[in-house]
């Protein structure tokens, strides 16, 4: 079995790239010096070559798998608790961590899927989302279709929204959809 180098020990500063340097080309066999951005008894691993991008008329790419220790706090910032941070005027409330969703108090019986777009719809309020977008983040790489089956879940989530709210979700012509919070009248 290969030996694995562990990123605990100290890198000397001077292997260090300067701050701005993002990507810099290295041996297949040389690691990146990132030991400074990882946590303490994080292992560097070889990324497989079909999780790595090809680029035409571009040498290959080398890519690395990072792992942490379960009991070591994650390399980004923990989300935000839920409740922490929910809007007790807002008309329409999604609550992921319980999987539930209400509109101005009235919970809403949602497929999966309705779920999982009214909740990046509402995540991301003001923004135009196109169909193809929607599709590969709500439904994922894998799914086959068209921007109609969004069309659809839309109409859905509209008639569950009630007469009052379902102009919440706007349509933008030609592109797609965007939430719009409604207000108190």
């Amino acid at each position: 079995m290969a030996t694995t180098p562990s990123l605990s020990t100290p890198v000397p500063s001077a292997s260090v790239p300067p701050a701005r340097a993002r990507l810099r080309a290295v041996d297949r066999d040389d690691v990146a010096a990132v030991a400074h951005l990882l946590p303490p008894g994080a292992t560097l691993l070889p990324a497989p070559p079909d999780a790595v991008p090809v680029l035409p008329g571009r040498p290959p790419m080398v890519g690395y798998l990072v792992l942490v220790p379960a009991d070591r706090q994650p390399p980004f910032p923990a989300p935000a608790p839920a409740g922490a941070a929910e809007d007790t005027d807002a008309l329409i409330r999604v609550d992921p961590a319980r999987r539930t969703a209400e509109v101005d108090g009235r919970r809403l019986d949602l497929t999966y899927l309705e779920f999982e777009l009214l909740a990046h719809l509402v995540a991301h309020p003001d923004r135009v989302h196109t169909r193809d977008r929607l599709v590969s983040t709500v439904w994922g790489y894998g799914h086959v279709g068209d921007g109609r089956t969004v069309d659809v879940h839309i109409a859905r989530l509209r008639r569950k929204l009630g007469p009052e709210f379902r102009d919440a979700i706007r349509t933008v012509r030609r592109v797609g959809y965007t939430y719009v919070p409604p207000v108190r009248r």
